[in-house]
């Protein structure tokens, strides 16, 4: 990752030799960052990452079931207080959250964001059914997940509820959401969330269903989603792309 700090709205570059590509990039030095992709490595996205963040999660299981090679860069959400409220990092994603993927230079930040982005520019395999109606019930489901449940139990949440509370509330908002995605799952569901092909939605019940399990939610009262969810757990692209897989996993939790 490379920043470049600029005291004019309109960044002035200097061009400098370089032994390999003939150029890089260099400004004034000042209190502005900017992002410039990194010039030896342009066609390698980079995903910035927590190993037990699920809106990571989701996007490590789509760049693996795409096959999309990338860099994995590790960012503590507790450390030093939060690496993700550096200023470094908080040029790239002003919500200081991951995950963000960096590709081509650009950072794109928002899980579903990227999760759309990547099924756009890469559509080998597809996330997304070909028929708008099935789309519509794809994104229904994804966004259950993202909107409804998730975010109530999200780090920032939690650290605002206090110790005390968190699992009680996590478990609360799990609960009540799982109890509508089960009716959905009960109306689409075959093998996976949308009939027998994996679509964007398990991409991200799976995650969820983990921090379920963080929290204590009594998965019996939900055999659909847990149905789906074992399924889904027996496929490459899921198991690599679990929270206890990751380089930044604590060597404790780590997957033998």
């Amino acid at each position: 990752m490379k920043f470049i700090h600029s005291n004019t709205e309109m960044t002035r570059i200097k061009i400098i030799r370089n032994h390999n590509l003939g150029s890089s990039f260099r400004t004034n030095w000042s209190t502005r960052f900017y992002y410039f992709p990194d010039l030896f490595n342009m066609s390698k996205p980079v995903l910035y990452s927590y190993f037990r963040s699920s809106c990571s999660w989701r996007v490590r299981i789509a760049l693996l079931m795409k096959k999309i090679d990338f860099e994995y860069s590790a960012v503590h959400l507790i450390k030093d207080g939060g690496q993700q409220r550096s200023e470094e990092y908080s040029t790239l994603n002003p919500m200081q959250q991951v995950p963000t993927l960096v590709i081509n230079g650009q950072p794109i930040a928002q899980s579903v964001a990227v999760l759309e982005y990547l099924e756009e520019a890469y559509p080998d395999p597809p996330l997304l059914p070909k028929d708008s109606l099935q789309r519509a019930k794809v994104r229904e489901i994804t966004e259950t997940i993202c909107s409804g449940i998730q975010p109530l139990q999200n780090l920032v949440v939690l650290q605002k509820i206090g110790d005390e509370k968190k699992n009680e509330w996590g478990q609360f908002w799990i609960n009540k959401g799982f109890v509508a995605l089960e009716q959905l799952l009960n109306k689409t569901a075959g093998k996976y969330c949308l009939g027998d092909e994996v679509t964007m939605a398990d991409l991200c019940l799976v995650p969820q269903v983990g921090n379920a399990i963080r929290f204590n939610v009594d998965m019996s009262k939900f055999p659909l989603i847990s149905k789906i969810n074992e399924e889904l757990s027996k496929l490459e692209a899921f198991k690599k792309a679990h929270p206890f897989a990751q380089p930044d996993c604590p060597e404790d939790l780590r997957q033998k």
